[in-house]
């Protein structure tokens, strides 16, 4: 069974910084990019970031470049995102999420597994 448990998020204030973390387990970890996608309350899902298993990693272009860091540890099939400098705009529902290709994707139809997600909420 396919699990992605993400943790790390919370309540932080403007320009504070969070790290969050997903945890994969019942996949193949090395054969697959892994990604971090966003979801506002009344906005569709977003692209935040993903990453693949040589560490060549993808930006959404928007905001996120040069606040957030995406990261993995192959030895423990985690994968994580630095979030520094945030802000009110940030706040959304955070998802982690494995690739079904080995390649950097920020197409969501790429993705076949999902975490359930963790709540940041950045306080202005």
């Amino acid at each position: 069974q396919v699990q992605l448990v993400e943790s790390g998020g919370g309540l932080v204030q403007a320009g504070g910084s969070l790290r969050l973390s997903c945890a994969a387990s019942g996949l193949s970890f090395r054969d697959r990019a892994m990604g971090w996608f966003r979801q506002a309350p009344g906005k569709e899902r977003e692209f935040v970031s993903c990453i693949n298993w040589r560490g060549g990693v993808l930006y959404d272009e928007g905001s996120v470049r040069g606040r957030f860091t995406i990261s993995r540890d192959n030895a423990k099939n985690t994968v994580a995102l630095q979030m520094n400098s945030l802000t009110a705009e940030d706040t959304a529902v955070y998802h982690c999420a494995a690739a079904r290709v080995s390649t950097t994707t920020s197409k969501e139809e790429d993705y076949i597994y999902w975490g359930q997600g963790t709540q940041v909420t950045v306080s202005s």
